[in-house]
């Protein structure tokens, strides 16, 4: 019950940080803002569907219609959609930072409010299609009057060359290719941001302490930091799962899932924790890296309070002349 409470938590916080952003004046352009609001509703979905129903509801109610081949198909399907578009979006997200930073006479055309919105559709759309066929990869594990419980991958899952290329495909899609686009994208960002600061330090003959004035070098700071804040988070929380994924992937081992003191399982289990936290840790991102955002997430917290002591100072009869 602790765990649900966490996640429960979790779930509030991303929702207040959707909210937030969509109000706008957090100091972020329209663009950035469109890309943060579509990564952080697809961690709320993550927690959703792949967190609260499939690992928390689905294990503490056994005999629900959560079991039946029909609906646990679907939730994986959503499982996968929901993950890649999270995951995907965390792309789009540094190529826009990357183009901001390293890419000038790219910049005005790519960074803009449009751009991110056909991104975000694109997106969402791709995967939509993308995770279809996962549906009829299932079959019932066992039958009850004439209902159906319990998935598992049909064989053919495992031998037809169609299914095996999309396995493959499914696998370079997520986790794969995302994951070291991001490293290398901000390798190469890391690396632009060194140069210019070497070239412009010889133009200006300026020495380090003096550079902080620079207004160009305070105008791409925000964006810096907030991309290094976002990828970076993400690089780390999904580093196990990726590690664990191509050890296993490359050596071929497999576990009992029903023996829980098999190393293997706890080591598998222990990457998804992280890659699933990846999904909560918005809200104390944004409040680390954005001044303002950090400035309206307090006022939100403190307004229910506020409320509260105004009503007990001036009473309700005053409380309601005020507002």
């Amino acid at each position: 019950m602790e765990l649900i409470g966490e996640f429960t938590l979790f779930f509030v916080a991303n929702f207040l940080t959707i909210m937030l952003l969509s109000r706008g004046g957090c100091g972020l352009s329209k663009g950035i803002t469109l890309y943060l609001v579509g990564m952080t509703t697809m961690d709320l979905l993550v927690i959703i569907f792949n967190v609260i129903i499939y690992y928390i509801l689905w294990y503490y109610f056994p005999d629900s219609p959560l079991h039946y081949t029909s609906i646990e198909s679907v939730n994986v399907v959503i499982n996968y959609l929901v993950v890649d578009c999270a995951v995907w979006l965390t792309v789009a997200f540094t190529v826009d930072r990357f183009v901001l930073i390293c890419c000038q006479e790219l910049r005005e055309k790519y960074c803009r409010e449009q751009t991110a919105a056909v991104v975000l559709v694109t997106v969402c759309v791709v995967f939509c299609f993308k995770n279809i066929p996962f549906y009829f990869a299932f079959e019932p594990v066992y039958t009850i009057n004439n209902v159906e419980w319990g998935i598992n991958f049909k064989p053919t899952y495992f031998t037809l060359p169609g299914w095996v290329t999309y396995d493959w495909l499914s696998t370079v899609f997520n986790p794969l290719l995302p994951y070291f686009v991001i490293i290398f994208l901000n390798a190469l960002t890391v690396r632009h941001i060194v140069m210019a600061n070497r070239t412009r330090r010889a133009l200006q003959g300026q020495h380090n302490s003096k550079n902080s004035d620079d207004p160009e070098m305070q105008s791409r700071r925000k964006s810096i930091i907030l991309l290094f804040s976002i990828s970076g988070t993400f690089i780390v929380l999904w580093m196990p799962y990726v590690v664990f994924f191509l050890i296993s992937r490359i050596t071929g081992s497999l576990y009992d899932p029903d023996q829980y003191s098999d190393p293997l399982l706890i080591t598998d289990y222990s990457a998804e924790m992280f890659q699933l936290l990846s999904s909560c840790t918005n809200t104390c991102v944004y409040a680390l890296a954005q001044t303002k955002f950090r400035e309206k997430l307090r006022n939100a917290i403190m307004y229910p309070f506020a409320v509260i002591i105004k009503y007990v100072k001036y009473g309700r009869s005053s409380f309601v002349e005020l507002y």
